[in-house]
């Protein structure tokens, strides 16, 4: 490849802050989470991987490709796993840190199997650090207004893709529909951009991904997410089923609130008002049984928006609706 000579005039880029942000400075740089999770696997060639029911469909798409058995386990309302689990020499154990609330789980995994067997998934918790484990992935777009990106944190000798992804910019359209307009515009963008993501070929971050990444303010978004959490499960802990953890927590992703009962009909109530509650991992149900946690967490459970967008006049306005709607 010929290097061109810097352009100089023209038609103005994309005006962002300039910085030199980079949370994880030494992780390796993909496209996406899950196909950073898939190089990984190329390279520690496991003949089986325990992972959890509880898991979007998208993380399990290539393990047929590589021949890797899947073992499932379940999971607790704190997210400790639920039952006692053999795990041999030549198996790998992936465990999601669900919406940034598991460190004490993680902490405890690792006194009770060997580290190096272990994979955490932060795609849902960004802030925490990687612990001292084979393998921890980041999904940065669940976090941030970015098209894609995901990054890789370990000690084994694995390079970044040589091949570049350039189709951040094609999936950068819901981002800017809803910068310069309301939610519902980009929303079919939004899904075509997430369809895309569905191609788990390994490549790298693109440009576009790594500038605007490197644009963000991290200190302050950690903080505003925090502070929004405090304030909702102020409100809602009595009467919420998950058992959140006694350590404090760090830069979550959002509150997830269970409930007693379906929200199925509350979620369409709370759509008329413009509150948009999504729902995790429905495809989840065809694994597990309808007493499970799982199961729960699919049918009664509220993941409450706590990000940086939001203030604690937004976060009053949620727990009004949800007052209204519950009691």
């Amino acid at each position: 490849m010929v290097l061109k000579s810097k352009a100089i005039g023209g038609y103005f880029e994309l005006e962002l802050p300039t910085g030199n942000n980079s949370y994880y400075p030494n992780a390796l740089k993909y496209n996406s989470a899950r196909s950073a999770f898939y190089a990984l696997l190329l390279h520690c060639k496991p003949k089986r991987i325990w992972i959890p029911y509880y898991i979007c469909d998208s993380m399990l798409l290539f393990l047929k490709e590589t021949n890797i058995q899947p073992l499932f386990y379940s999971i607790n309302l704190d997210f400790s796993i639920k039952e006692k689990i053999d795990i041999k020499n030549s198996d790998l154990l992936l465990y999601i840190n669900y919406f940034g609330l598991c460190s004490d789980v993680q902490n405890n995994l690792l006194k009770t199997f060997n580290q190096k067997q272990i994979i955490f998934d932060h795609s849902q918790a960004f802030f925490i650090p990687p612990k001292d484990c084979l393998a921890t992935l980041y999904s940065p777009r669940k976090f941030f207004g970015i098209p894609d990106g995901g990054l890789l944190i370990t000690s084994l000798p694995i390079k970044e893709p040589s091949i570049v992804d350039n189709n951040s910019i094609n999936r950068s359209i819901h981002l800017l529909k809803r910068l310069s307009g309301e939610p519902e515009d980009g929303y079919t963008h939004y899904h075509h951009s997430e369809e895309s993501l569905n191609d788990i070929t390994p490549r790298k971050m693109s440009l576009l991904t790594e500038r605007l990444l490197s644009s963000i303010d991290y200190k302050k978004i950690k903080a505003r997410r925090e502070s929004n959490f405090q304030y909702l499960h102020s409100q809602l802990d009595t009467i919420n089923l998950i058992k959140m953890p006694s350590e404090l927590i760090i830069g979550p992703m959002l509150y997830p609130f269970l409930y007693s009962r379906n929200t199925n009909k509350l979620k369409n109530e709370l759509l008329k008002e413009r509150f948009f509650s999504a729902t995790y991992w429905p495809e989840c149900e065809r694994r597990v049984h309808k007493n499970s946690t799982e199961y729960k967490m699919i049918k009664n459970m509220l993941p409450l928006p706590c990000d940086q967008r939001y203030n604690q006049g937004d976060m009053k306005r949620i727990n009004a609706v949800l007052h209204n709607h519950l009691i």
